[in-house]
């Protein structure tokens, strides 16, 4: 108010012409919601003089009423103004203050100020419906499992505006899709869904109106979560394989390959495995991606395979291996039968005697059923057998030709010059297949020879009947039954078996056999090369490095499974260009360094090569002589070296192994830290108090328990003067009491007379040796107190009427009231005197004395 009487004031000294607004003050009203830029209000400015400016930035808001930066002022024209909204915050009806008072301050360049308000009014709006809860602010992202059921899917909820004349609430999605929506807000799902069919996710856009136009869009995503409910499938057409037996191990059959409709997640995870193996496993699976190899032997010539030729696998595919869906297949692996047996007898020769009168056309042997072929199959099982030979054979033939069936065709009778008959035919024939052989590496590494004394000789067979197998190979040698020559029918392997002990049985035509113990001795052979490390290296040197480094502190390690490391040797075969590079040691060791035999000389044109590629051999012939070298078996190794030289390097590369430590440092504190400083420090701050407290209680104590011993003559530097004691005064005062004892009685517990006053309640004990008195006066009595020093030993005193005089001290004293004159009688509250001892006072009838105040303040 009185601001407003200056400004009138000052209007007036000027003529009625100064600095003012003109609309203001006034009331603007604005809409909730309104955009940033809404206009409020407009007003103007009168100047005071025509000359005269605002300031810059003038007019300007000071303060506001709540406060808020909602408004700004814009200029419309030099003297005319709007307020605006600035969108910050929005104005809202319901969670904001409905009226806001602006203060306008306006000042031109010659000092004068004007100040007026604008009041605001924010005004209510119908507002469209809004969602609650997540929709509200983001887009739902909803999870079902594919196979779920129909059901719900999703709550949500909205709320209409409060000043809405409409409460009903309707919904409306797009796409509608296998989707609806209920009026209260529940999302349902109108079918099952399958990942593998359908679409993996949905939008949806909920659409909330409240029935006058106004209405809210939100977004739904309804993605499908794919599950393990698909059994994978075999993408293989083929069912039935076959494969020659005694093919070798790891020998790949197929491949066995299956697809997951559920994903490539699935797919991924797929397990293969053998279910219904064969008694003895032939075949393995990679459970990774199912190829299918030999795990074993396979003759197809022996049971069970010499009846049943085929394999049958069960494979099982399988997405997980302990929750997952799988799929089996059922393939049939046939074992083709070959030629690797030759035809065997079981007598090789054979004595038959006959009459010289039987008749052309008997059967002198019969050998059909005596030789057989332990091939599985014909025609790998067939054999025939071969012309008759030998002196006489003319006489003898087979019927039919090739049947082994040999009858006789001539005349036997020995007398009979003319005929030819011999006594003794030696025939020879030859039993062989009929289909070509299949041939393995047969090695002859010895011979077995028997001898038999009968005369004549029957012929020996020869036979292998125990030894010469391994696991994987039951017949690694062979004998001829004939010749008794040992063959090898398998690759022989030092490293793994260095002996085997073979039976070998010697039969006659007449039973008889006997057995001889063969020992193979394998020996060694240099069949293995040096195998290194690593096969190649990548190293980078400096132009400048100088001879004799060890590049790299590169080291190449090598080792062989049949040789020592002191027979390796180490060349560089190709890629040493002007023979910068060798190795050190060259031969002899397991390992060697690569070393810088000459330095590079690219300044004077020498080198122009910056990357070396070096082929370096290793070689185990280090130990044998030069007779040797020529004709034994040498195995080679190989290294691949890549060189790269670094011209002027910036850097000093390192030419011996060694280890850099890099130290960083980094300013990690952060200004949102703050408080861990203050925390430290508070903490430091109250553990050095409370160690500063403990230290002062413990030297307390020990200054308490023990005391310094004073020294013996010393006397104290500083002389204190000696402190007076204060000497006690102590109040003692003198009663004058004549008092009339009217009455006695007893004393219940010392059984003495004592007399007492009926009025007054004093009392006495009663002397006995005087006889009582028989006139009662009223009791009067006067108290003179005198303040004296102890030990003065004067007292003064006043008589009164009576002739008993008590002193007592003043803190002891006691009254007795008399109720008719209104006078107090002291007794003294010490001990009393019965014929000269002190008894103690007792109980009694009497009231208790009484302190007087008046003297118990002076104490």
């Amino acid at each position: 108010m009185l601001c407003f009487c200056l400004i009138l004031l000052l209007e007036e000294i000027s003529g009625g012409r100064m600095l003012s607004f003109s609309g203001l003050p006034g009331t603007g009203k604005i809409k909730e919601n309104s955009l940033a830029g809404a206009w409020v209000y407009t007003f103007n400015v009168n100047l005071s003089s025509p000359s005269n400016t605002l300031e810059t930035g003038d007019p300007i808001i000071i303060n506001s009423n709540p406060l808020t930066k909602a408004f700004r002022i814009s200029p419309v024209s030099l003297l005319q103004y709007n307020v605006a909204t600035t969108g910050n915050p929005i104005l809202d009806y319901e969670t904001m203050p409905h009226t806001f008072e602006l203060q306008i301050l306006i000042c031109d360049k010659a000092g004068a100020q004007a100040l007026q308000i604008l009041s605001v009014v924010v005004l209510d709006e119908d507002e469209p419906p809004e969602f609650q809860g997540n929709l509200a602010t983001q887009t739902v992202m909803v999870y079902i499992l594919e196979n779920t059921p129909p059901g719900i899917v999703y709550q949500f909820h909205a709320v209409g505006s409060t000043n809405s004349t409409s409460t009903t609430l309707s919904y409306s999605w797009t796409p509608e899709g296998p989707f609806s929506v209920s009026p209260t807000g529940t999302i349902f799902s109108t079918k099952a869904f399958d990942y593998e069919n359908d679409l993996p996710s949905y939008p949806l856009k909920i659409t909330v109106n409240n029935g006058q136009g106004l209405n809210t869009t939100g977004t739904v995503i309804i993605n499908i979560i794919n599950i393990n409910d698909e059994s994978p499938y075999f993408t293989i057409a083929k069912r039935v394989f076959g494969i020659k037996e005694e093919e070798t191990i790891g020998t790949i059959v197929t491949t066995i390959t299956a697809v997951d409709p559920d994903g490539e997640l699935f797919n991924n995870s797929l397990h293969y495995s053998i279910t219904a193996p064969q008694r003895i496993p032939y075949f393995s699976i990679n459970p990774d991606n199912g190829v299918i190899q030999v795990a074993s032997r396979i003759d197809r010539d022996i049971a069970p395979l010499n009846q049943h030729a085929n394999i049958t696998l069960e494979i099982l595919a399988e997405d997980s291996p302990s929750y997952g869906q799988s799929s089996s297949i059922t393939i049939v692996i046939t074992i083709e039968d070959i030629n690797d047996h030759p035809p065997e007898c079981q007598r090789y020769v054979f004595r038959e005697q006959f009459q010289e009168t039987i008749s052309p056309g008997t059967v002198i042997v019969d050998l059909q059923n005596i030789c057989s072929d332990g091939d599985a199959v014909a025609p790998n099982n067939l054999f025939n057998f071969t012309g008759l030979s030998g002196v006489g054979s003319h006489k003898f033939a087979q019927d039919p030709p090739g049947s082994g069936r040999i009858t006789l065709v001539g005349n036997m009778d020995l007398e009979n010059k003319t005929g030819g008959a011999e006594k003794d035919y030696i025939l020879k024939i030859v039993v062989e297949d009929i289909v070509w052989p299949f041939f393995r590496m047969m090695s002859e590494i010895g011979k077995v020879t028997a001898t038999d004394e009968d005369v004549p000789s029957t012929g020996i067979s020869y036979s292998i009947v125990a030894g010469g197998g391994t696991w994987d190979y039951s017949k690694i040698f062979w004998i001829d039954p004939e010749e008794g020559m040992v063959h090898i029918v398998a690759q022989l392997d030092y490293e793994e078996t260095q002996r085997y002990l073979l039976t070998v049985q010697a039969s006659d035509n007449e039973g008889g056999t006997t057995d001889v113990q063969v020992t193979v001795n394998v020996l060694e052979a240099n069949d293995e090369k040096p195998v290194c490390s690593a096969s190649s290296h990548l190293l980078e040197v400096p132009m400048d490095l100088t001879s004799g480094t060890n590049i790299n502190g590169l080291y190449i390690t090598c080792v062989d499974r049949d040789s020592s490391p002191r027979s390796f040797r180490y060349f560089i075969n190709s890629g040493n260009v002007n023979n910068h590079f060798t190795f050190s040691p060259s031969a002899g060791s397991g390992s060697s360094r690569l070393i810088l035999a000459s330095p590079f000389d690219y300044k004077g044109g020498l080198d122009r090569v910056w990357e070396y590629r070096l082929e370096v051999l290793i070689t185990d012939d280090n130990l044998l002589s030069m007779a040797n070298g020529s004709t034994a078996l040498v195995q080679t190794g190989s290294v691949t070296l890549t060189i790269k030289v670094i011209p002027n390097p910036t850097t000093v590369v390192p030419t011996t192994p060694g280890v850099i430590l890099l130290t960083s440092r980094e300013n990690v504190y952060s200004v949102l830290a703050w408080y861990v400083p203050f925390i430290i420090s508070l903490a430091s701050l109250l553990l050095l108090g409370l160690l500063g407290y403990l230290t002062f209680l413990l030297a307390k104590y020990i200054c308490t328990c023990c005391p310094p011993k004073p020294k013996e003559g010393k006397k104290p530097l500083i002389k204190f003067p000696e402190k007076k004691k204060v000497k006690k005064e102590v109040v003692w005062e003198m009663t004058n009491v004549n008092a009339i004892f009217d009455g006695e009685a007893r004393d219940p517990v010392t059984g003495h007379l004592y007399e007492f006053n009926s009025k007054s309640g004093a009392r006495r004990w009663k002397n006995t040796n005087q006889p009582p008195e028989s006139d009662a006066k009223d009791p009067v009595g006067q108290v003179t107190t005198t303040r004296t020093n102890p030990g003065q030993g004067n007292l003064s005193r006043k008589q009164g009427r009576g002739d008993n005089t008590v002193l007592t001290p003043l803190e002891q004293k006691v009254e007795i009231s008399d109720r008719d004159h209104g006078q107090k009688l002291q007794v003294p509250k010490e001990e009393s005197l019965v014929n000269g001892t002190a008894v103690p006072p007792r109980r009694s009838p009497i009231p208790s004395p009484k302190i007087y105040p008046k003297y118990q303040s002076q104490a």
